[in-house]
Protein backbone atom coordinates (compact mmCIF):
# COMPACT_ATOMS: atom_id res chain seq x y z
CA UNK A 1 0.00 0.00 0.00
CA UNK A 2 2.76 2.31 0.65
CA UNK A 3 4.14 1.69 -2.79
CA UNK A 4 0.91 2.44 -4.16
CA UNK A 5 0.54 5.34 -2.25
CA UNK A 6 4.25 6.87 -3.12
CA UNK A 7 3.67 5.93 -6.64
CA UNK A 8 0.78 7.41 -6.92
CA UNK A 9 2.76 10.78 -5.27
CA UNK A 10 5.50 10.27 -7.76
CA UNK A 11 2.64 10.59 -10.49
CA UNK A 12 0.70 13.92 -9.09
CA UNK A 13 3.77 15.57 -8.75
CA UNK A 14 5.32 14.74 -12.13
CA UNK A 15 2.22 15.80 -13.81
CA UNK A 16 2.18 18.94 -11.46
CA UNK A 17 5.24 19.76 -13.01
CA UNK A 18 4.48 18.73 -16.83
CA UNK A 19 1.35 20.98 -16.10
CA UNK A 20 3.76 23.95 -15.23
CA UNK A 21 5.97 23.13 -18.03
CA UNK A 22 3.42 23.56 -20.38
CA UNK A 23 1.87 26.27 -19.14
CA UNK A 24 5.16 28.18 -19.69
CA UNK A 25 5.60 27.15 -23.20
CA UNK A 26 2.35 28.14 -23.94
CA UNK A 27 2.88 31.39 -22.08
CA UNK A 28 5.94 31.99 -23.92
CA UNK A 29 4.66 31.83 -27.78
CA UNK A 30 1.46 33.61 -26.57
CA UNK A 31 3.57 36.44 -25.81
CA UNK A 32 6.04 36.39 -28.54
CA UNK A 33 3.00 36.33 -30.87
CA UNK A 34 1.30 38.90 -29.39
CA UNK A 35 4.73 40.73 -29.48
CA UNK A 36 4.85 40.43 -33.27
CA UNK A 37 1.11 41.62 -34.01
CA UNK A 38 1.57 44.21 -32.34
CA UNK A 39 4.50 45.13 -34.08
CA UNK A 40 2.75 44.72 -37.37
CA UNK A 41 -0.04 46.84 -35.89
CA UNK A 42 2.56 49.65 -35.33
CA UNK A 43 4.47 48.69 -39.16
CA UNK A 44 0.83 49.62 -40.16
CA UNK A 45 0.06 52.64 -38.26
CA UNK A 46 3.11 54.67 -39.50
CA UNK A 47 2.24 53.87 -43.03
CA UNK A 48 -1.25 55.27 -41.98
CA UNK A 49 0.23 58.14 -40.74
CA UNK A 50 2.34 59.46 -44.01
CA UNK A 51 -0.62 58.05 -45.91
CA UNK A 52 -2.53 60.94 -43.64
CA UNK A 53 0.14 63.50 -44.23
CA UNK A 54 -0.41 63.28 -48.01
CA UNK A 55 -3.91 62.95 -47.68
CA UNK A 56 -3.88 66.30 -45.60
CA UNK A 57 -1.62 68.02 -48.58
CA UNK A 58 -3.73 67.10 -51.04
CA UNK A 59 -5.87 70.10 -50.91
CA UNK A 60 -3.19 72.70 -51.41
CA UNK A 61 -1.76 70.89 -53.83
CA UNK A 62 -5.20 71.05 -56.09
CA UNK A 63 -5.80 74.36 -55.27
CA UNK A 64 -2.42 75.34 -56.53
CA UNK A 65 -2.88 73.67 -59.52
CA UNK A 66 -6.63 74.78 -59.85
CA UNK A 67 -5.24 78.52 -60.18
CA UNK A 68 -3.19 77.63 -63.22
CA UNK A 69 -5.26 74.71 -64.92
CA UNK A 70 -8.69 76.30 -64.74
CA UNK A 71 -10.08 73.62 -67.73
CA UNK A 72 -8.90 70.33 -65.89
CA UNK A 73 -11.93 69.95 -63.92
CA UNK A 74 -12.05 66.43 -64.17
CA UNK A 75 -8.72 65.70 -62.73
CA UNK A 76 -10.01 67.62 -59.78
CA UNK A 77 -13.20 65.82 -59.42
CA UNK A 78 -11.14 62.67 -59.83
CA UNK A 79 -8.67 63.82 -56.86
CA UNK A 80 -11.74 64.47 -54.71
CA UNK A 81 -13.31 61.74 -55.72
CA UNK A 82 -10.00 59.37 -54.54
CA UNK A 83 -10.03 61.17 -50.81
CA UNK A 84 -13.46 60.24 -50.53
CA UNK A 85 -12.90 56.64 -50.78
CA UNK A 86 -9.90 56.82 -48.86
CA UNK A 87 -12.22 58.51 -45.72
CA UNK A 88 -14.85 55.72 -46.51
CA UNK A 89 -13.03 52.82 -46.52
CA UNK A 90 -14.24 50.34 -44.24
CA UNK A 91 -11.03 47.56 -43.89
CA UNK A 92 -7.22 47.41 -44.49
CA UNK A 93 -7.80 46.23 -48.17
CA UNK A 94 -9.93 49.04 -49.15
CA UNK A 95 -7.97 51.39 -47.52
CA UNK A 96 -5.04 50.35 -49.21
CA UNK A 97 -6.82 50.03 -52.46
CA UNK A 98 -8.36 53.18 -52.84
CA UNK A 99 -4.60 54.90 -51.69
CA UNK A 100 -2.92 52.76 -54.92
CA UNK A 101 -5.83 54.75 -56.58
CA UNK A 102 -5.56 58.21 -55.38
CA UNK A 103 -1.65 57.68 -56.23
CA UNK A 104 -2.45 57.00 -59.09
CA UNK A 105 -4.39 60.19 -59.89
CA UNK A 106 -1.74 62.21 -58.11
CA UNK A 107 0.39 61.03 -60.95
CA UNK A 108 -2.22 62.15 -63.61
CA UNK A 109 -2.46 65.89 -61.77
CA UNK A 110 0.95 65.94 -62.03
CA UNK A 111 1.36 65.15 -65.68
CA UNK A 112 -1.35 67.47 -66.08
CA UNK A 113 1.13 70.33 -64.75
CA UNK A 114 3.76 69.51 -66.85
CA UNK A 115 1.53 71.31 -69.17
CA UNK A 116 1.62 74.49 -67.54
CA UNK A 117 5.19 76.23 -67.14
CA UNK A 118 3.81 79.06 -65.44
CA UNK A 119 2.83 76.39 -62.26
CA UNK A 120 5.87 74.17 -62.50
CA UNK A 121 7.62 77.83 -61.77
CA UNK A 122 5.57 78.53 -58.56
CA UNK A 123 7.31 77.98 -55.57
CA UNK A 124 4.19 77.22 -53.71
CA UNK A 125 3.42 74.27 -56.33
CA UNK A 126 7.73 73.45 -56.19
CA UNK A 127 7.16 73.48 -52.74
CA UNK A 128 4.35 71.57 -52.26
CA UNK A 129 5.71 68.84 -54.73
CA UNK A 130 8.66 68.68 -52.76
CA UNK A 131 6.62 67.85 -49.55
CA UNK A 132 4.96 64.97 -51.30
CA UNK A 133 8.02 64.13 -52.82
CA UNK A 134 9.33 63.45 -49.42
CA UNK A 135 5.86 61.70 -47.83
CA UNK A 136 5.89 58.85 -50.65
CA UNK A 137 9.52 58.53 -49.59
CA UNK A 138 8.62 57.69 -46.17
CA UNK A 139 5.39 55.83 -47.35
CA UNK A 140 7.60 53.76 -49.29
CA UNK A 141 10.39 53.13 -46.74
CA UNK A 142 7.01 52.26 -44.25
CA UNK A 143 5.86 49.73 -46.58
CA UNK A 144 9.68 48.08 -46.21
CA UNK A 145 9.34 48.43 -42.89
CA UNK A 146 5.54 46.56 -42.24
CA UNK A 147 6.71 43.90 -44.90
CA UNK A 148 9.42 43.24 -42.99
CA UNK A 149 7.75 42.71 -39.69
CA UNK A 150 4.88 40.32 -41.19
CA UNK A 151 8.20 38.76 -42.39
CA UNK A 152 9.41 38.18 -39.27
CA UNK A 153 5.94 37.45 -38.01
CA UNK A 154 4.97 35.13 -40.60
CA UNK A 155 7.50 33.43 -40.04
CA UNK A 156 7.92 33.15 -36.59
CA UNK A 157 4.11 31.14 -36.84
CA UNK A 158 5.37 28.97 -38.85
CA UNK A 159 8.45 27.26 -37.40
CA UNK A 160 7.98 24.08 -35.61
CA UNK A 161 7.08 24.12 -32.64
CA UNK A 162 5.46 27.37 -32.88
CA UNK A 163 3.01 26.54 -35.37
CA UNK A 164 1.09 24.20 -33.39
CA UNK A 165 0.65 27.20 -31.20
CA UNK A 166 0.14 29.61 -33.49
CA UNK A 167 -3.05 27.82 -34.31
CA UNK A 168 -4.51 26.92 -31.56
CA UNK A 169 -3.87 30.54 -30.11
CA UNK A 170 -5.62 31.81 -32.85
CA UNK A 171 -2.54 33.66 -34.75
CA UNK A 172 -3.04 33.67 -38.47
CA UNK A 173 -0.66 35.12 -41.07
CA UNK A 174 0.05 38.23 -42.36
CA UNK A 175 -0.81 39.67 -45.40
CA UNK A 176 2.20 41.63 -47.27
CA UNK A 177 1.25 45.07 -48.79
CA UNK A 178 1.97 44.74 -52.57
CA UNK A 179 2.47 46.94 -55.32
CA UNK A 180 -0.41 47.46 -57.84
CA UNK A 181 -0.34 46.27 -61.47
CA UNK A 182 -0.11 50.18 -62.43
CA UNK A 183 2.71 49.94 -60.08
CA UNK A 184 4.59 47.68 -62.15
CA UNK A 185 4.49 48.21 -64.97
CA UNK A 186 7.72 50.06 -66.94
CA UNK A 187 7.80 53.94 -66.89
CA UNK A 188 8.12 55.19 -70.27
CA UNK A 189 10.72 57.48 -70.79
CA UNK A 190 11.62 60.16 -73.88
CA UNK A 191 13.37 62.20 -74.75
Amino acid sequence: MEILIGGMGVIVICSVIVFIALIAIVAYFYNKFVTLRNKVENAWAQIDVQLKKRFDLIPNLVETVKGYAKHEKGIFEEVARMRSAVSNAKNREEYVEANNQLTSTLKTLFAVAENYPNLKANENFMQLQGELSNIEGKIAYSRQFYNDTVFMFNTDIQKFPAVLFAKILGFKEQVYFKATEEEKKNVKVSF
